[in-house]
């Protein structure tokens, strides 16, 4: 019985980290997912301060799925958008999903690489003031 307690008491603490992960990329316009402790969520969250966005960092177990996570917040953004297809610009496409997972304007950017190539590109001061986190 302690087996299925831990299995089911997992279950639902990953159901509700998804619900969590869902709710806050619907709400906010930058959500950064990682790991807790996760140096690299935190270099990602340094990274969109100083450009001057207040990304909502969100910190899961170390025993979370990225791909579930990521799954269930592009779901609910297909949803929000009306259509079972992704959405251009979701960071879908079958890539692997990995910590830390970034969101701008309820689109998957993708992880820090893909970030920190977007800032070096100037890509991305656009794409923060498109989906409103900069208010210049």
């Amino acid at each position: 019985m302690q087996g299925a307690r831990s299995a089911a008491a997992m279950a639902a603490a990953a159901a509700d980290e998804e619900r969590e992960v869902r709710r806050a990329v619907e709400e906010k316009p930058v959500v950064v997912v990682g790991r807790r402790g996760c140096c690299m969520a935190h270099v990602a969250r340094r990274l969109l301060l100083g450009q001057g966005a207040n990304p909502a960092v969100l910190e899961v177990g170390d025993d979370a799925d990225p791909a579930a996570l990521v799954d269930a917040a592009l779901q609910a953004r297909r949803r929000k958008d009306g259509g079972d297809k992704a959405a251009a610009g979701d960071g879908g496409g079958g890539a692997a999903v990995a910590f830390p997972a970034v969101f701008i304007g309820g689109r998957l950017v993708g992880g820090l690489d893909r970030l920190m190539a977007m800032h070096m590109a100037g890509e991305l001061v656009p794409v923060l003031k498109q989906a409103g986190a900069l208010w210049l």
